[in-house]
């Protein structure tokens, strides 16, 4: 059973149009790249998104298309600001509803992702054990790092549907 499961998994991953790049690149290739798969999809999706497709929200109340970026943005800077790195002196509080314009919202996304990237590469298998505290409870440096891929992740499907919803094919399906 565990052969035809994995034959059914491989047979879906290569049956998927690549469109012109290796959108799998960093697969199951641990940490590292897992966030460079999630960044890649994220940046992508965004660059397809139409400037006034920024703006569209699902419902009154719920988050816009350039809410839900920025909020992920936000999120990676100060998820990682509990493992050392400081939150940068320009990121304001109410960002989240202010940036809205598709080159801001995409640069806020690129400069949180790479700071991620970045922070992560330069920590040693020591340094992820190292504690600290989140919202009153105990976590290690790796728990963050570990959150801070499954909240990015977890946004990515919001802003598929979102996409989906608006017409925007995301880049990687094909269709």
């Amino acid at each position: 059973m565990r052969k035809v499961f994995f034959l059914l998994l491989l047979l879906g991953f290569g049956a998927r149009p690549l469109v012109g790049q290796d959108w799998y690149e960093g697969l199951w290739q641990g940490y590292d790249g897992e966030w460079r798969h999630v960044s890649r999809q994220l940046i992508a999706l965004a660059e397809a998104t139409p400037e006034e497709k920024f703006a569209w929200r699902p419902a009154p109340g719920v988050r816009s298309t350039s809410e839900v970026y920025m909020h992920i943005a936000i999120a990676n800077f100060g998820l990682l600001a509990v493992t050392g790195p400081k939150v940068p002196a320009d990121l304001k509080e109410g960002m989240e509803k202010s940036v809205t314009s598709k080159a801001e919202v995409i640069n806020w996304l690129k400069r949180s992702l790479d700071a991620v990237k970045q922070a992560h590469l330069a920590e040693t298998p020591k340094d992820l054990e190292r504690k600290v505290r989140v919202n009153g409870r105990d976590a290690t440096v790796d728990g963050m790092y570990l959150r801070i891929i499954v909240h990015a992740n977890e946004h990515m499907g919001q802003l598929v549907a979102y996409a989906r919803m608006t017409g925007v094919v995301p880049p990687w399906s094909g269709n």
